[in-house]
């Protein structure tokens, strides 16, 4: 019997609401979500269920040390040898980890997506294919507020407080640098159809 090929691994990276998801749903629908085994690094955060509701929200969780990433590339690992895994569900307006969660699996495709990807070399040295979603700083704050207000119970001041002390610093000092491992940097996101039809045309030759 013939040995099965090893899954391609992707990943897509770029600052918080840069337009990571919508580039990752171009590929899950134009590449076939029955394709593709989808993980999000933000599903990853550390569980802070054991402290106190007010020291939770004091957490930088820009920072690459509050996510398990130990997991996620463990988790990868798992699909590239085609076995199945259990993804985390994290709740956002309790930064704890919920009871849930969802199996994975294992797929020719394996795409990840998180802010954070890049910056972990043990994690960035398993893509084959590495795409940075490059959107100005002021598009990506007002996206960010508006589904912080939207999704994640929180008010403009407390968005517009942890942009300031870990967001944007953050931004700097570990997004932004990652960028430079990028094979392929996608201005504007999802709205850019030039470049996405090069990944999805990248992709599907993989295949």
């Amino acid at each position: 019997m013939p040995r099965r090929k090893q899954p391609i691994v992707i990943g897509i990276a770029g600052g918080s609401g840069s337009g990571k998801t919508t580039v990752a749903n171009a590929v899950l629908k134009r590449v076939g979500a029955q394709r593709i085994a989808f993980l999000q690094h933000d599903a990853y955060y550390r569980d802070l269920s054991d402290l106190p509701p007010a020291q939770r929200a004091q957490v930088n969780f820009d920072h690459p040390d509050s996510l398990e990433t130990e997991l996620l590339i463990e988790h990868i690992h798992k699909l590239k040898s085609w076995q199945a895994v259990n993804l985390p569900v994290y709740d956002f307006t309790t930064h704890s980890r919920t009871q849930r969660m969802i199996h994975i699996e294992p797929q020719r495709v394996i795409l990840v997506e998180g802010i954070l990807i890049f910056a972990e070399r043990a994690l960035r040295e398993l893509f084959n294919v590495k795409i940075f979603v490059d959107t100005d700083s002021d598009l990506r704050f007002i996206r960010r507020l508006q589904r912080d207000l939207a999704e994640r119970g929180r008010t403009t001041e407390t968005v517009i407080h942890q942009y300031l002390s870990t967001v944007r610093p953050m931004h700097l000092e570990f997004v932004e640098p990652s960028k430079r491992y990028a094979d392929v940097i996608i201005p504007e996101g999802g709205m850019n159809e030039v470049a996405l039809d090069m990944v999805i045309a990248r992709i599907e030759a993989l295949l």
